[in-house]
């Protein structure tokens, strides 16, 4: 049986003493920055502007505005193309494949969810991103029963033509609440 050995205050002290000379600071607070934008910042203010006034020059997009498949608030997501690396899909599903940006769609009405999610896939396409973060919430619609986002963006993956792979994050991203999309490489 091995004894654990408990400091004493002057092993303590030594300690914060030595952590100090080193430039270590102490936590303000005790939650983790995911890195996530935040809800006023001004790029994702522009891109949904601009997917505004695109939803109502162009009302249908890519995606289906039609009947979905109603997911469970916990069900988990899934989805690769049939020829993607079981490795590449793998690490995605275990959240090691770094996502470079994100979107937040609570507070969207269904359409403008469509819309901001279309236009955020493209501008990351676009921009050459392989990985992104979506969080589409589990709330249950006020007229439904079942988590409409969580749904209809279960659909509209399915069906973008960029999108290699799409699975529920890890909790720390979101879990259920979220998906990480494997988007296809430029010229691929």
């Amino acid at each position: 049986m091995t004894r654990r050995h408990l400091p004493n205050d002057d092993d303590i002290s030594a300690f914060r003493q030595a952590l100090q000379a080193a430039g270590v600071r102490r936590i303000a607070h005790n939650q983790a920055d995911p890195g996530k934008p935040k809800r006023n910042d001004e790029a994702q203010q522009a891109r949904r502007n601009a997917a505004v006034q695109n939803s109502t020059v162009q009302a249908s997009g890519r995606t289906s505005d039609g009947r979905v498949e109603a997911v469970r608030p916990s069900e988990y997501l899934e989805f690769s193309v049939p020829d993607l690396p079981w490795r590449t899909f793998s690490q995605l599903k275990r959240g090691q494949t770094e996502w470079q940006a994100g979107l937040d769609l609570h507070g969207y009405t269904l359409e403008e969810a469509r819309a901001e999610l279309e236009s955020f896939l493209r501008d990351a396409s676009s921009q050459g991103l392989r990985c992104v973060l979506v969080v589409h919430g589990k709330a249950w619609g006020t007229t439904s029963d079942f988590p409409v986002l969580k749904s209809h963006t279960n659909t509209w993956l399915r069906e973008w033509p960029g999108v290699l792979a799409f699975c529920s994050a890890i909790d720390i991203d979101g879990g259920t609440g979220a998906v990480y999309i494997l988007l296809r490489k430029r010229g691929a």
